[in-house]
């Protein structure tokens, strides 16, 4: 997935990339609207993040573009991300959100409703997961790196890039983007060892693979795809 980032400070570009990062994006960063607007055909971005606080005259000129592109270019919807500053009066919000966008969000992401909504949006422009019948040819198993207790669990979603898992045991000790390096993925008669990391919590924990040895990568990949 590659996510186009309309955002001149830098503080809030490495925000955003703290919290996108571990979902497996591509991220591009364009500092200056026109810029973004020049490459917007060559870049086919899956979503766009796009800075009000930093643009507050350009971020509508940049939104009709963007929509006037996809018009011209047929191509799946993609998102739109709005952030904006201390001061967005009212009426630009109704506006944003007339004009298509998926999501309004504070620059600075300190609520967690915020973050959640980040992830959300990314996270649904995954490839397809195999349907939850198709789940049963999985099976995962990983060793808590905090304590190296073995933990077991259900499989509930897999894709090429990510894995969706419940845990028999908790895993809240396990700090938010660990790597995993000890797992093994049951995918029909291989067993497989990808190394992994934590990307979000819940009863139901994501998983973002990082790595596969030799040639395991491709082999589950046409898997996924058989």
């Amino acid at each position: 997935m590659k996510l186009l980032m309309v955002i001149a400070s830098d503080e809030v570009s490495e925000l955003v990339s703290f919290y996108i990062r571990p979902l497996g994006c591509d991220l591009i960063r364009y500092r200056y609207v026109i810029k973004a607007m020049d490459n917007l055909d060559e870049i086919q971005a899956d979503a766009i993040i796009i800075s009000a606080s930093d643009f507050p005259r350009h971020w509508k000129t940049l939104l009709q573009f963007i929509q006037c592109t996809a018009r011209r270019v047929p191509k799946p919807a993609c998102p739109i991300i709005l952030l904006r500053g201390d001061y967005f009066p009212l009426e630009e919000a109704v506006k944003a959100f007339y004009m298509g966008v998926a999501a309004l969000l504070d620059e600075r992401l300190d609520r967690p409703s915020d973050i959640d909504t980040l992830r959300r949006v990314i996270q649904s422009l995954a490839p397809a997961t195999v349907s939850e019948q198709d789940t049963r040819r999985f099976g995962l198993l990983l060793v808590n790196p905090v304590n190296d207790r073995l933990v077991t669990g259900e499989v509930k979603g897999v894709s090429e890039v990510q894995l969706s898992f419940y845990p028999f045991s908790s895993m809240w000790d396990i700090p938010l983007n660990t790597v995993l390096e000890e797992c093994s993925l049951r995918a029909g008669d291989a067993v497989l060892s990808p190394r992994c990391v934590l990307t979000q919590y819940g009863r139901v924990v994501l998983l973002r693979f990082l790595s596969f040895p030799t040639d395991e990568g491709a082999m589950f990949a046409a898997y996924l795809r058989a």
